[in-house]
């Protein structure tokens, strides 16, 4: 795919999360929650949202495959969108605003696009090969920050790191790091792709959750680790952020694969 190829499926995937927002932001605050067979929330809004997504994508570009969340996978071939159409459903069943929408577009498995829509905070980043990375139509860029005592470095849920076999990594980190905080879910991908915090260990996660920042994160400039385990649920973790800083955090984990 070229690069105006990119910007202009880059657009579709912008329409479609308008699409997803409007199902979502009516509900914040005001949808009721079901557990799902993995014990993870999910709530109507996820299920709404989704659809609306899918139905833009099927419209606008019926010949990519597509695989969701909610709804699994739908039809073939080398290039497939990811969608998840509310990563942080547990802060947005609980009135927490920091949850968003994630899109991305992958060719023979590889992440060629990704969008993170932060909708309550009015903040998507999108960004493809090729084209950099914009927040609301300006340009981001990664941390470069190298001093790990002085950083600010977010982490997923502590049970992440514990189902990935690396619990020890946690409280090591948690030791030594000053500002070790809890930024989960695409917010703290987020504010990693803006600077603002300079690296994230996310660990036990699908590939939607993984590919926008796969592919945003080195456009931005910074380098993204994405390590894999032999695991039915949530195989895949990620260290991202200032390149400098990733290869020390990797340090810290047992198997940094």
């Amino acid at each position: 795919m070229t690069t105006r190829d990119l910007a202009e499926l880059a657009r579709i995937a912008e329409a479609a999360s308008d699409a997803a927002r409007r199902e979502i932001l009516p509900r914040f605050r005001d949808v009721a929650v079901e557990i799902k067979k993995d014990g993870s929330p999910v709530t109507e809004a996820d299920r709404a949202a989704e659809r609306a997504i899918r139905a833009v994508l099927r419209d606008a570009t019926p010949e990519i495959a597509i695989l969701g969340e909610e709804y699994g996978a739908e039809g073939a071939g080398g290039r497939r969108w990811l969608v998840d159409p509310i990563d942080g459903t547990i802060a947005f069943s609980r009135g927490l605003p920091l949850f968003g929408t994630l899109i991305s577009l992958l060719e023979d498995d590889v992440p060629q696009l990704g969008l993170i829509d932060l909708h309550v905070l009015g903040e998507r980043t999108v960004g493809w090969r090729g084209g950099g990375v914009r927040c609301n139509g300006e340009p981001v860029r990664v941390s470069q920050r190298a001093d790990l005592t002085s950083a600010i470095v977010a982490h997923g849920d502590a049970y992440g790191f514990e189902a990935f076999g690396e619990k020890d990594a946690f409280l090591a980190l948690a030791r030594d790091l000053r500002m070790f905080r809890g930024y989960t879910d695409c917010f703290g991908h987020a504010l990693v792709l803006g600077g603002g915090v300079d690296a994230m260990v996310d660990l036990s996660l699908n590939a939607w959750d993984a590919a926008p920042t796969q592919v945003l994160v080195e456009e931005a400039g910074g380098r993204c680790v994405t390590l894999r385990r032999e695991r039915n649920d949530y195989p895949l973790g990620v260290v991202f952020g200032s390149p400098p800083l990733v290869e020390q955090l990797l340090g810290y984990l047992a198997d940094p694969r």
